[in-house]
């Protein structure tokens, strides 16, 4: 028999290929057992990268959700481990160090056993300090390869770049293949390489499925050394995710490797409660064609994990550009049509500006850039016209080295703005931030949370952070759910009007006694709004108060248990006796 080969479930990136959204706390906490339960796991992917800034948009806290799904794990002696986007953090624009520092403190003390750190632009000076941040931790800094395919990344490229990682103390190597075009003998041949330098060490491979070569990418790197695959589960694997575990392992078996067994009733187990996931609220944010695998991808090279987002930005400008070509007297153009168009465009800008590896933050950057060259052609203007600061800082060198050579027309481009070109530490350029964090929660009176994560909470994630605590992101995602199931509902044939009255027919109306200024809330602290749809009530709860014409100030109360369906007055309105300034559904 082969050695043994280690499995690792990457269920949060699972969604992040998948749609918008990510599970809540409580749903993680359900799933994590039956994980555990399966048997095959060695590791499971646990938080970092996107994931935990998308607890913040919908109003939860990621500090309790990443502390709720690494316990059962780390008491069950599966590691975990999380995305690190290097200089980056856990956001899509740089981090001071200080901030660096911190993030490996807190999330060592959440459970996390192992940090995936990985640069864009594969330019070590921006992972280096990572792997001494994290062991100094107390983790295991696990450096990564970027993997993509071009002239300039070949298999020496990327060992040249994993002896320098392994030099500076990481004690594992990821090959992300993040889109999944590696070329399956190009992968096996570099693991062959690290392994024949450094066989101590640990490699893992993370390859998703979109053009479809990931099956193969996995026997090669197996064959030559690797030691871990990630891999995928029902009903979210396969399309522009990874592989499921079940075909993974019958293909290692047969090959003769070690593999271990599933527990296929804990499988489907875990199969079923991800399904009532999405069909709870998740389901809502998904782009069906995700679901689907792509030659496509193999020429624009275009990750996974950016394919949710990329589909909810293609159908925002769809009518826009529609509007431009009818106004032209020119055919309109179908998502399809317009999909092969971004395609083709990144393939054509990718190697003018310098080829940098389509992942989280410069994927984004580039498929900016295409997009807005693809408005601005149907317009009948140029390309380039619209780049945003933060692709400029990737093409200035201020976020890192670019593995290839800018075209000449970039560089005249921003030699015409009187930009200038740096090629000093990117570390450099964002001095340390932390104290000015420091001193908002002291006079905003915040707690900084155990072992400080939420002061990390702030510090890296400052906007999102602010907005969950003033309720404002809960209220926009409450709203953002209600529309999207409104949406879904009108897509089966009812209109707008027969979906309300569906709704309002299975709740109570909350009425106005009274004629007079509705106040829903009286905060001193942030500004006062409305409840939120979903919100709870129970019978002695304040529901608002009315201000009347006689300086009264009347309390509502909710008089029943239940959520709120749909909200019919804003803060301050002036409304009448009788009238009606809510529904709740009864619990």
């Amino acid at each position: 028999m082969k050695k043994q080969i280690k499995f690792s479930l990457v269920y949060r990136d699972m969604w992040q290929s998948s749609g918008k959204y990510q599970p809540r706390k409580d749903q993680l906490e359900r799933v994590a057992p039956l994980i555990v339960e399966m048997g095959c796991f060695a590791r499971v992917e646990t938080n970092g990268g996107a994931f935990e800034q998308v607890n913040l948009l919908y109003g939860e806290n990621p500090n309790k959700a990443v502390r709720a799904f690494t316990k059962c794990f780390n008491e069950a002696g599966i590691q975990t481990h999380m995305l690190d986007r290097g200089l980056n953090g856990l956001r899509m624009y740089p981090v001071p160090a200080d901030v660096r520092k911190l993030m490996y403190v807190v999330k060592k003390a959440q459970g996390v056993d192992i940090t995936r750190i990985f640069c864009g632009l594969n330019d070590v000076r921006n992972i280096i300090p990572s792997i001494e941040y994290a062991n100094q931790a107390g983790m295991i800094p696990q450096a990564t390869l970027c993997i993509t395919f071009s002239p300039v990344h070949t298999v020496e490229y990327y060992s040249d770049m994993a002896d320098k990682l392994i030099e500076a103390g990481a004690k594992e190597i990821c090959l992300k293949d993040m889109a999944g075009i590696g070329r399956p003998g190009m992968l096996g041949r570099l693991t062959k390489n690290i392994k024949d330098k450094h066989p101590e060490i640990i490699i893992q491979y993370h390859g998703h499925n979109g053009p479809g070569l990931s099956m193969a990418s996995i026997l090669e790197v197996c064959n030559n050394g690797a030691d871990i695959i990630d891999v995928a589960m029902e009903p979210l694997s396969w399309g522009k995710v990874h592989p499921d575990v079940i075909s993974v392992q019958a293909m290692l078996k047969d090959e003769g490797f070690d593999v271990p067994e599933i527990n296929m009733k804990a499988y489907m187990k875990a199969r079923a409660l991800t399904q009532e996931f999405i069909d709870d609220f998740l389901g809502f944010f998904m782009d069906p064609s995700n679901k689907i695998t792509s030659s496509l991808l193999l020429s624009c090279g275009l990750p996974g994990g950016m394919m949710g987002s990329m589909m909810a930005d293609l159908k925002g400008v769809h009518s826009g550009i529609n509007m431009i070509l009818k106004s032209k007297g020119e055919a309109e153009l179908s998502i399809d049509d317009l999909l092969v168009m971004l395609f083709d465009e990144v393939e054509y800008i990718w190697p003018k500006l310098g080829y940098p590896p389509l992942v989280t933050p410069f994927s984004q950057y580039v498929k900016n850039i295409a997009l807005m060259n693809l408005m601005s052609m149907v317009k009948g203007e140029g390309r380039w016209t619209m780049i945003d600061n933060h692709a400029w800082n990737m093409i200035l060198g201020k976020d890192g080295r670019l593995p290839g050579k800018l075209d000449d027309e970039i560089i005249q481009l921003a030699k015409d703005k009187g930009y200038e070109f740096t090629d000093v530490n990117p570390q450099d350029n964002y001095p340390n931030q932390l104290d000015e964090y420091i001193k908002e929660m002291e006079e905003k009176g915040w707690d900084r949370g155990e072992d400080d994560e939420e002061l990390f909470e702030l510090a890296m994630h400052d906007r999102q952070y602010r907005d969950y605590m003033s309720g404002v992101a809960k209220k926009r995602f409450e709203d953002e759910l209600a529309d999207a199931k409104d949406k879904d509902m009108v897509k089966m044939g009812f209109s707008i009007e027969d979906v309300k009255n569906l709704k309002r027919a299975k709740a109570e109306p909350i009425t106005s006694p009274a004629s007079g200024r509705l106040i829903w809330e009286v905060d001193v602290v942030a500004q006062s709004m409305p409840p939120q749809i979903g919100q709870q009530f129970n019978p002695n709860d304040t529901f608002a108060y009315i201000t009347t014409l006689w300086n009264t100030f009347d309390k509502i109360e909710a008089n029943f248990k239940g959520r709120i369906i749909e909200v019919c007055a804003n803060q301050g309105d002036v409304v009448q006796k009788g009238d009606v300034l809510a529904y709740i559904e009864r619990d």
